[in-house]
């Protein structure tokens, strides 16, 4: 079987994700020679893509819109890449004038060969990508651009928890996030299987906890918990089907499901979901996985109705 991405597929048939290319750092304090200004930076994104995702979540929770802009692609991403164009909640590139994601990559570093990914954060002054690693640019907009903030009380990286967080954050990241993919681009029977079951017995796990639990940590909303979400919202419209995670639906597990609704329910959240985008990228873009390109109808979500986790004290 071809792979989706051949240079990301082991000889074993195991995905293999690339590493983030540009790691530059922006601070607050002057020790980095990227500095937190406001305006300067401009976040290019998918609302396909669940990394990119957190990073449109985070800014929101922050209240970081007047602060660094943000421009979303295309979701239909064919050989040439993430492009830019006028359509149903994408636009052309306002800052740059490119066509393609693409462009921002060869600006940064020219010789640059892997795959062009979201989300990427443009410095406007530099002309170059500053940072392309979501758990990175997660991280600034709640520590380095908190001056900035409109919702400056909110801390998605408590100090109190933060090394039970990163453990916890790794294995979401390792089990289900990346999971998710490591069973759906998958092109040998064993490597799949054993990515999917991984994907199972971390949303187990994880259930057991919501059960005693309103959020992965209390009463508080954390940077864990969006990165749990936008793997969640996605799971029942794409994953189940599309990558083959089928043993069970969100919708199966009554405290998961709960849970997604009720942060999908927080202020503002809704709308930086966009199912549209969601079904469309996946299911016309990975041409290997489903190379008829037709768009599934369902299935049928309704996550406002109520969730009933504020029973639960802690």
């Amino acid at each position: 079987m071809t792979a989706q991405f051949g240079s990301e597929t082991s000889d074993a048939g195991e995905f293999q994700r690339q590493e983030d290319a540009f790691r530059d750092w922006i601070s607050a304090d002057g020790s980095t020679p990227w500095p937190a200004v406001s305006g300067r930076y401009h976040l290019y994104v998918s609302f396909a893509c669940p990394w990119a995702s957190r990073t449109i979540v985070v800014r929101h929770v922050k209240g970081l819109e007047d602060a660094i802009g943000m421009t979303v692609v295309d979701p239909i991403r064919d050989e040439r890449g993430w492009a830019f164009r006028a359509g149903s909640g994408h636009t052309a590139d306002p800052i740059n004038g490119f066509r393609f994601l693409s462009e921002a990559y060869q600006a940064t570093e020219p010789n640059f060969d892997g795959r062009v990914t979201v989300p990427a954060l443009w410095d406007k002054e530099s002309k170059r990508i500053v940072n392309n690693c979501e758990d990175d640019i997660c991280r600034m907009f709640n520590d380095a651009f908190n001056a900035f903030a409109q919702n400056k009380e909110v801390d998605l990286f408590p100090k109190d928890i933060a090394e039970e967080q990163e453990k916890l954050a790794n294995f979401i990241y390792d089990n289900i996030n990346n999971g998710v993919y490591k069973a759906g681009f998958a092109t040998r029977q064993r490597p799949y299987e054993i990515s999917c079951r991984k994907v199972f017995e971390a949303l187990d796990q994880l259930e057991k906890r919501l059960a005693q639990s309103r959020y992965l940590f209390g009463q508080r909303i954390v940077e864990a918990d969006w990165r749990l979400f936008c793997t969640l919202v996605r799971f029942d419209v794409v994953y189940h089907g599309h990558f083959k995670c089928n043993v069970r639906r969100i919708i199966d597990y009554p405290n998961l499901q709960g849970y997604l609704m009720d942060l999908y329910q927080q202020p503002g959240i809704a709308a930086t979901v966009n199912f549209d985008h969601i079904k469309r990228h996946y299911y016309m873009t990975h041409t290997e996985i489903n190379p008829t390109r037709i768009v599934p109808i369902g299935p049928a979500l309704d996550l406002t109705r109520s969730h009933g986790r504020g029973r639960l004290e802690n």
